[in-house]
């Protein structure tokens, strides 16, 4: 792969310009599929039935852009990763193969015995380490055609908020811990997962894929947890790059859910824009006819590369595929068709979300 070789180069102090006519390409992709369900165990029922409109519109997405790499957000997580199995088989049914895969236990869902969001209450759903109704909600998964290195897969999902160096906590107005001591001592920063998972190229050269779905940064109150702590969970991907936590070296792409857009959320924005001026890192900026062509919305984001459309808050860039800088970028885009075209119906029967994937350059 030569735009992986450029790494070494790079290295030496020599930058090569690589062609994308010389090689062939790598497609990863992030996709949040919103296919989380109401109670355990309904999503893998779910699967095997034939009459979900959203499943048929997933899956049609999914084949349509045939991503070789694909994070995945909104999947249930269960222990004998029974879910994922059944959409792995009914992607292959329908031609589009991922012989690899990877998940774990993420933090939404995972109960506490604490008032953790403020509301006085115990046992809801914003009381377990990341919001959910259940045990892995809305988990994450990696799926590959090329073989994932389990063993070496680093996961940060345990790491607590109040240990990350410079931490936003939330405090109440009269600076005490909110909502308590207590619960900043055992809340977690990631409200659903952050891993880095390595992957072996044909060529033997490791991709690392890093991947997270952050918290939304609203729904709170003026201690602005959610905004704080959705900060946080995107700093830390800088903060990994610095070396303060895991280890991560050669070429690596940053493929989720960032829940913020950098510059019309109603967030800490200036997060997602540090994180896409990060020198480390290129944004191929993945764009769609279709977003393009909706009504515009005065926002200061270019519309053209909003990945989500939410009914009352409107169209966001939120989900992103950011790739080291030193790899080659040959084409990048966003599944969101012109109404009419092929596959517009399927990118909004199966998701808010839209797929947003970029193709590297492989030898």
């Amino acid at each position: 792969m030569m735009a992986l070789r450029a790494l070494a180069l790079c290295a030496m102090g020599l930058v090569p310009i690589v062609s994308p006519a010389e090689g062939e390409t790598l497609r990863v992709a992030t996709f949040n599929t919103e296919l989380q369900a109401d109670g355990p165990g309904l999503l893998y029922r779910d699967l095997g039935r034939k009459d979900s409109k959203q499943i048929a519109a997933v899956v049609r997405v999914i084949t349509e852009t045939a991503p070789d790499i694909l994070a995945l957000q909104g999947i249930d997580w269960d222990h004998d990763g029974a879910a994922l199995a059944a959409l792995i088989d009914l992607l292959d049914a329908n031609g589009v193969s991922y012989p690899y895969s990877f998940s774990a236990q993420p933090n939404s869902g995972m109960a506490t015995d604490l008032d953790l969001d403020g509301d006085g209450r115990l046992g809801g759903l914003g009381d377990a380490q990341g919001f959910g109704a259940y045990t892995g909600q809305g988990g994450l998964a990696i799926l590959s055609r090329y073989p994932i290195l389990g063993d070496d897969v680093q996961d940060f999902s345990g790491l607590l908020w109040r240990d990350m160096p410079g931490a936003m906590l939330p405090q109440h107005e009269d600076g005490s811990p909110f909502p308590s001591a207590a619960a900043l001592a055992i809340q977690r920063l990631s409200s659903t997962a952050h891993w880095i998972v390595p992957i072996a190229l044909p060529n033997g050269m490791v991709l690392s894929v890093m991947t997270f779905h952050a918290s939304p940064p609203v729904f709170d109150g003026p201690e602005d947890r959610n905004g704080r702590r959705n900060h946080d969970e995107i700093r830390l991907w800088q903060m990994v790059l610095d070396g303060a936590f895991g280890d991560l070296t050669g070429p690596f792409v940053l493929a989720g859910d960032a829940n913020l857009d950098p510059y019309d959320s109603a967030g800490r924005t200036e997060a997602m824009r540090a994180l896409l001026a990060d020198p480390r890192l290129q944004d191929p900026q993945p764009a769609s006819d279709g977003a393009a062509a909706m009504p515009r919305q005065g926002h200061e984001g270019a519309d053209a590369l909003d990945t989500v459309d939410w009914d009352g808050v409107g169209r966001l860039r939120v989900d992103y595929v950011l790739p080291s800088a030193q790899l080659a970028v040959s084409d990048a885009g966003v599944y969101w068709p012109l109404p009419g075209a092929r596959g517009h119906d399927d990118a909004l029967a199966a998701s808010r979300h839209r797929l947003v994937w970029v193709d590297l350059v492989v030898d």
